[in-house]
């Protein structure tokens, strides 16, 4: 809605992509149908979409209504980040140069670098310290055209630094204008200090379903809980223990799965019913038959693998062909991705996955909010959704993923109101 509390109407769009359709995640031939209409308009009222359609009819079914000029430009869907790591603190450039020199992912971490860096870093600080950081990169994200973002704890591998994480997600979900979804990622790694003594890696799991797991159900601080199931850090066994304890106590279950091995991981989350299975670097072909006949998600990070400098990255079009449907993510963090560019991660989904334009836009909207349950309230420009939209500065979807690395965005809306700028 506009200030006035009346209708508004956006108008003079080059293109409206829509994204219209079933409310569920699109698989498949469906994911390559965006839905694109022109000398079209949209009409928000009540923070909903009520109308879209071609702008004679909206102008006679809203004549009272304020009204937005798009300017020829593309307007679509708000994006949707299914996956990332937002709360953190300082950033680890100086990994970027070891990796650069031949020390591996694993080694980083064996110096003392990776995770545990960030672990050493959090700790140390404030809930105010730690939210002020993430609101700038939150509204950096938004700056692209991000409209839901998906925010994971993991970084504080302890009772009160993971729940101090959830509290600074929660705080800025209620500050800014973005909609945020919070995800409990305590078993992001074994924290050194359990990794360094007999017995400790057990007990860690038992902090996690005695203490922390009651802790973030009873404050009600996450909509999922999520697993770095992968070898060296979460077993399929202790992965399916930790995620049965979450379904329990009411989350939706959420795998970091097979990034760097084929460790099983795509199929445990097809076993759980996983509303996501995110990276898949590595994931087999008997995983990819479990997600397509589990219908889960498989939310892929391409940003990840380029950062890295690894040529590998997740089959994107093995897992379309076989029926599963893809999304795609930032998984902005400080060590792996570093960015808030969502557009940059279509274009790598597009140069890198071999995914159509359209492909990659589903993937960034409709799929991207099945990934976080609410594909039937947001990833849509259809009457009834949530009006979460962006404006870009250009005339066809397809210069989203061309014009790599610039920023497009020109506006944005969540709910009916201006998120960006």
């Amino acid at each position: 809605m506009s200030s006035s509390g009346r209708p508004l109407l956006l108008l003079n769009a080059k293109q409206v992509v829509t994204c219209a359709g079933v409310r569920r995640a699109r698989r498949g031939a469906e994911m390559n149908d965006v839905g694109v209409l022109s000398d079209a308009g949209v009409a928000i009222q009540d923070g909903r979409i009520a109308w879209v359609g071609p702008r004679p009819e909206l102008e006679r079914a809203f004549p009272d209504a304020d009204r937005y000029d798009c300017g020829g430009r593309l307007l679509t869907p708000g994006l949707v980040d299914s996956h990332t790591h937002a709360v953190f603190g300082r950033p680890r450039y100086a990994e970027q140069e070891m990796r650069a020199t031949g020390v591996d992912y694993m080694e980083i971490a064996r110096r003392g670098g990776g995770i545990h860096a960030s672990v050493r870093d959090l700790r140390d600080r404030s809930e105010d310290e730690l939210a002020e950081l993430a609101r700038a990169r939150l509204l950096a994200l938004a700056s692209h055209g991000t409209t839901t973002i998906e925010v994971k704890s993991g970084y504080g591998l302890s009772v009160e630094s993971e729940l101090r994480t959830l509290r600074v997600i929660r705080r800025l979900s209620e500050e800014l204008p973005m909609r945020l979804v919070a995800t409990w990622l305590g078993a992001h790694e074994i924290p050194v200090e359990h990794r360094e003594r007999q017995g400790g890696r057990e007990e860690y799991i038992a902090l996690l379903l005695g203490e922390m797991l009651p802790a973030v159900a009873r404050d009600r601080l996450a909509s999922f809980a999520d697993v770095f199931c992968e070898r060296g850090v979460y077993t399929p066994d202790e992965s399916r223990r930790i995620l049965d304890a979450a379904r329990d106590a009411g989350l939706g279950l959420k795998l970091h799965a097979d990034e760097l091995t084929a460790s099983g991981g795509a199929e445990l989350a097809a076993e759980m019913r996983a509303t996501s299975a995110d990276h898949l670097v590595a994931i087999s072909d008997a995983g990819i038959r479990a997600l397509a006949s589990a219908g889960t998600v498989a939310t892929l990070l391409p940003g990840t693998m380029v950062f890295l400098g690894k040529p590998a990255q997740a089959p994107a079009r093995k897992l379309i062909e076989a029926g599963v449907p893809v999304a795609l993510a930032t998984d902005f963090n400080p060590g792996t991705s570093p960015t808030v560019n969502f557009p940059l991660i279509l274009t790598f989904g597009v140069s890198h996955l071999r995914l159509s334009a359209a492909e990659a836009l589903i993937a960034a909207t409709v799929n991207g909010a099945a990934a976080l349950g609410l594909a039937a309230e947001t990833g849509q420009i259809a009457p009834g959704f949530s009006a979460d939209l962006a404006l870009f500065d250009a005339e066809d979807y397809r210069e989203l993923p061309y014009w790599y690395g610039a920023r497009l965005c020109r506006a944005s809306w969540v709910r009916g109101k201006p998120c960006y700028p």
